[in-house]
């Protein structure tokens, strides 16, 4: 009796991940790319102020601040289409997640109000990283496509 409610009840679970899983990979693409590519957005729409920003509040190591901002703005803009697409999601993953730990570093500001929403992105993007796009991707019908032709 009991062994039969746990393979009902794991039967189940398996059905609702099935469905479930990929939707949530889904989301934990869509909530980051939707916010870096408006930060992008927000850049690009006042160059002038991006400049000063990255030469006087934000404290990127490394990098002369204009180049950081043509840079941290390209990343912004490019990267996010592809992670939301699931296109080259680990490594799109993977880079905005290390993209968000920099701006975090250099951004003390952020540690006030903004902190919360980048450890839920950089979450978001970890989770990307790790277990892929999931069903809902174009990497998914890649692999798929790439698999049937290699096998015929």
């Amino acid at each position: 009796m009991i062994s039969k409610l746990l393979a009902t009840y794991d039967c189940a679970v398996s059905l609702t991940l099935k469905w479930l899983a990929p939707l949530v990979l889904l989301l934990a693409r869509v909530i980051p790319a939707i916010a870096f590519f408006k930060a992008g957005q927000t850049k690009i729409k006042n160059w002038d102020s991006t400049l000063y920003l990255f030469e006087e509040e934000y404290q990127v190591p490394f990098l002369p601040f204009e180049l950081a901002a043509y840079m941290g703005t390209a990343v912004e803009l490019l990267l996010p289409p592809l992670l939301l697409f699931g296109l080259l999601s680990r490594c799109t993953s993977a880079a905005l997640f290390l993209f968000n730990i920099v701006a975090v570093i250099s951004y003390p500001v952020i540690w006030g109000n903004g902190f919360y929403d980048h450890q839920l992105w950089g979450m978001m993007l970890l989770v990307g990283a790790i277990w892929g796009p999931g069903r809902l991707s174009i990497d998914h019908y890649l692999r798929q496509f790439f698999t049937k032709t290699a096998v015929n």
